[in-house]
């Protein structure tokens, strides 16, 4: 049986700063691209059922550059939407509304999405590729927050508890099986970590 392997995309201006990234179609820093590029290995060994990826050019670059096709582009991939807190850092929300969290307020304004409907749209990918595995693993090229939401969502928890689920630019985390319950196989592997360099 396959896994759903998370990969999150590399290193983008806005994620080395800090700020809420949905939306805003970025391209990856210098050093995102060589975070994109180590992957590669890490990924080699894998046989792939799908491939499927975020709408946003920062997860369909780090794909190639990581030796992957994607085979399909999956809109319910895409980044939790931040709405008014778009390009904005935790600092900057919390000097005007010291008591939100998105894990339990969600985005605010227009564009802002509620936890229900992130919960919904990544419950529906991992349904639908949790049908492939028996074929092999099903990639998701995704973001910090929505792929955290996955994790919380295939262990059936609510996906407020993504926010227990620390993951870097550029890592690997896999979602599988432990005597037939789902369970997390893999975590926030980096490239840096698995040569030791961390």
């Amino acid at each position: 049986m396959g896994e759903i392997v998370l990969i999150r995309h590399g290193e983008t201006t806005w994620s080395a700063s800090g700020q809420h990234t949905s939306v805003t179609d970025l391209e990856l820093t210098e050093n995102g691209v060589a975070q994109a590029k180590a992957l590669a290995p890490l990924l080699s060994g894998r046989e792939f059922a799908a491939v499927w990826s975020s709408p946003r050019r920062r997860a369909l670059v780090t794909a190639e550059l990581a030796g992957l096709a994607v085979t399909a582009v999956v809109p319910d991939l895409a980044e939790w939407g931040y709405g008014d807190y778009e390009g904005r850092t935790s600092e900057e929300i919390a000097a005007e509304n010291p008591d939100w969290s998105l894990w339990t307020d969600g985005g605010r304004g227009h564009g802002g999405e509620t936890a229900e409907a992130v919960t919904a749209r990544l419950d529906r990918a991992l349904a639908e590729a949790e049908t492939l595995l028996e074929h092999g693993d099903v990639a998701f090229f995704a973001h910090g927050h929505s792929l955290r939401v996955a994790a919380a969502r295939w262990l059936g928890r609510p996906a407020r508890d993504g926010r227990e689920f620390k993951i870097d630019t550029a890592s690997i985390a896999a979602l599988g099986y432990e005597h037939e319950h789902h369970a997390i196989t893999l975590w926030n592997l980096t490239p840096a970590a698995a040569s030791g360099a961390w």
